[in-house]
């Protein structure tokens, strides 16, 4: 029998952690996995945006998309302390986005100010993910703040918004798109 996707247990603004403690959905560990999720969300955007134009950026956008999965099931558990693990996310995870953004700069005109978000409708894209990244990372310090959580999920989102801020260029080079630079006098 399949399951039913509505159980109306939310009707009255709370849901379930993981183990079925029932919080508010606005309580601060709802809102940081929620935004880990709304970030997916738009990754999945990105890699159809781009799919095929560079198979291991394709590779690694998967990779961060089934961790982001690890991190929003371990926000959403109750931790005991900071040293629980956040499960299937390693420090060589951290270290592939890194690669990948030291691969893709490699190839980056030096930035002469600050870039205006735009572009080809990738770099956009890209550009949303970098903010909602930076709003997940917000969350999870938050969070950190009240709770015990490891520090290596709020890394790896601190790395991420690295990364997709570097997509967002890379993919305007790509498409010979001009980067704009903000005019401050304007």
């Amino acid at each position: 029998m399949k399951s039913k996707v509505y159980t109306l247990t939310g009707d009255k603004g709370t849901t379930s952690l993981v183990g079925g403690q029932r919080v508010a959905k606005d309580d601060i560990r709802v809102e940081a996995y929620g935004t880990v999720d709304e970030l997916n969300a738009h990754i999945g955007q990105v890699v159809h945006a781009i799919k095929g134009e560079d198979p291991d950026v394709d590779k690694l956008l998967f990779m961060v998309q089934n961790k982001l999965f690890n991190i929003g099931a371990y926000l959403a558990t109750e931790q005991t302390d900071a040293e629980s693990p956040v499960y299937g996310l390693k420090e060589d995870d951290i270290k592939a986005v890194e690669a990948m953004i030291d691969r893709l700069d490699e190839n980056l005109p030096p930035m002469r100010g600050f870039i205006l978000p735009g572009g080809c409708s990738a770099a956009v894209l890209c550009d949303l993910c970098r903010t909602v990244t930076r709003r997940a990372e917000r969350r999870v310090v938050t969070l950190a703040a009240q709770k015990p959580l490891n520090p290596m999920a709020q890394r790896f989102l601190n790395r991420l918004s690295d990364f997709f801020f570097i997509l967002a260029r890379h993919c305007n080079v790509s498409h010979n798109i001009q980067e704009v630079l903000w005019d401050k006098s304007i």
